[in-house]
């Protein structure tokens, strides 16, 4: 994870990517979060490590965790079709 060090949240703090819950205060949170993401070098970096990774909290690539559960869920969708063809195009 070299990627991290350049990262623009380096020398934020944590708290601020991992709010509580998902209304109120926290969604300023969220906010504020995504906005140095916004501006960070290394955002597709941090964002394709949280995918692979399965992170499920907090704020990573300038994504927060329903949006990364819908990217999740979408490269699933696509992967299924594919398997299903290969599997046939395998078929005896």
């Amino acid at each position: 994870m070299e990627w991290l060090r350049r990262a623009a949240c380096a020398e934020e703090d944590p708290e601020l990517f991992f709010p509580v819950g998902t209304v109120g205060p926290a969604r300023h949170d969220i906010a504020a979060a995504k906005r140095i993401c916004a501006r960070c070098p290394v955002a597709g970096q941090c964002l394709a490590w949280a995918l692979s990774t399965g992170q499920t909290s907090g704020v990573w690539g300038g994504t927060g965790e329903e949006e990364r559960a819908a990217l999740l869920r979408m490269v699933r969708r696509r992967q299924t079709p594919r398997t299903s063809q290969t599997s046939r195009r395998n078929a005896p």
